[in-house]
């Protein structure tokens, strides 16, 4: 027995030896790396590397330190919503201009929309490789607020253009129509329904292309045969089933794109009336109008897509290749316009990112709030506090490589 318990305590000596030399190892290597990252770093911010100062800057910061509001100047209010504002905003150390999303916590959790800012974010991740969809270079959140730091776009609403030239000539409309079709294939390939396709979530950039934007109403999560039944979306562009509040589907995005496409043929919704249950009567029980300055491939789209029973809707079976394949899109060259290499039709005149001629004064007269800087660090109050923790998981900063 004595044997056993020299043998024992030898064995156990010689294991704790062990894991202590284990843990020393470990801590050199975790010293080693850390050492290594700085180095990386300090090499990175050389003069003597063929990389500009504000790029690795920029490294640096997403490395090792938190982007928050001081980080950015806030110039101009360029449009408002339920939760807050988006303002124009430039990044101090890039002189990069964004767009940034900032919403209030307290809203947003007195009208229950957590889930829905969740999966904006959710949506917005998965954008960063579809040209006309637009991008998030930075999520976080204050005590108070939340912050998407998104693509500036400047070439104002497509709803702004429609408007001051009433409607758009046939191959104008039909090249918006083939890009937000692009747009919405794609989320529908993740398994996104976007649910609110409306002249003024679809802006153009100082280019003319498309970007869609407003990600809040997206169902993440439908499968091919699936369906979900939330009722929501905008009176004018609402399809039949969303209005019966009965089962839907992708279908419904394909709804939305031929009112969109009505709208800019024809200069207004399909079944638009200002009284709006005369409005709902027209989309659950009576046919589009379509009146023969539309060539005989744009009726036949718009009959398609406009389809009141969505499983003989347009879309229904193949999706986005159903469109693609449709004889009015068949002037479209679907490569060229993923690679942007169609040349707009329409180029916005923008001097430059701040010039605001294509945003509505009524925003961009407002002043700029002091509350937007002053929030890197607030007391925590008991209110705050449960504000702060509705939002897990809400940060977000590019890859290395992404920035690279």
């Amino acid at each position: 027995n004595c044997l056993n318990m020299a043998v024992t305590e030898a064995s156990c000596d010689l294991t704790y030896c062990k894991m202590r030399g284990f843990a020393s190892v470990l801590t050199a290597f975790i010293k080693e790396r850390k050492m290594g990252l700085n180095d990386f770093i300090q090499r990175l911010c050389s003069p003597s590397l063929p990389i500009s100062n504000s790029l690795s800057r920029l490294l640096y910061h997403s490395l090792l330190s938190p982007i928050k509001p001081s980080d950015f100047d806030y110039l101009k209010i360029i449009g408002k919503g339920s939760f807050g504002k988006v303002l124009l905003a430039r990044h101090k150390e890039t002189t990069n201009y964004y767009a940034v999303k900032v919403l209030q916590k307290k809203i947003i959790m007195k009208k229950k929309e957590q889930r829905h800012i969740m999966a904006e974010r959710s949506v917005l991740m998965k954008n960063i490789k579809h040209p006309f969809l637009v991008g998030l270079h930075y999520s976080f959140q204050t005590t108070d607020k939340l912050y998407f730091v998104l693509d500036y776009v400047n070439g104002g609403e497509l709803f702004y253009h429609l408007q001051r030239e009433r409607i758009f000539l046939e191959p104008r409309a039909r090249f918006y129509a083939a890009e937000i079709a692009s747009a919405l294939g794609y989320l529908h390939a993740l398994h996104i329904v976007y649910r609110d396709l409306k002249p003024e979530n679809i802006l153009l950039d100082s280019s003319g292309h498309i970007v869609l934007t407003d990600f809040g109403l997206c169902k993440e999560g439908l499968e091919d045969n699936s369906t979900t039944s939330t009722f929501c979306g905008t009176p004018e562009y609402l399809a039949p089933e969303v209005l019966q509040k009965q089962a839907y589907d992708r279908t419904v995005d394909w709804w939305c794109l031929g009112s969109v496409l009505y709208e800019m043929l024809y200069g207004l919704p399909p079944f638009y009336s200002r009284n709006t249950a005369e409005m709902y009567h027209n989309i659950l029980h009576k046919a589009p109008v379509l009146k023969p300055n539309v060539s005989n491939s744009g009726r036949e789209l718009l009959e398609g897509l406009l389809q009141k029973d969505r499983t003989k809707r347009l879309g229904s079976k193949d999706d986005f290749l159903e469109l693609q394949h449709h004889s009015f899109f068949s002037p479209i060259n679907w490569d060229d316009l993923m690679a942007r290499k169609i040349t707009p039709p329409f180029i916005p005149s923008v001097s430059g990112p701040t010039d605001l001629r294509h945003f509505d004064t009524e925003f961009t007269h407002l002043p700029v709030s002091g509350s937007l800087l002053n929030s890197d660090s607030l007391a925590v109050t008991n209110s705050v506090r449960e504000a702060a923790g509705a939002f897990p998981g809400f940060s977000y900063g590019p890859p290395v490589d992404h920035l690279m």
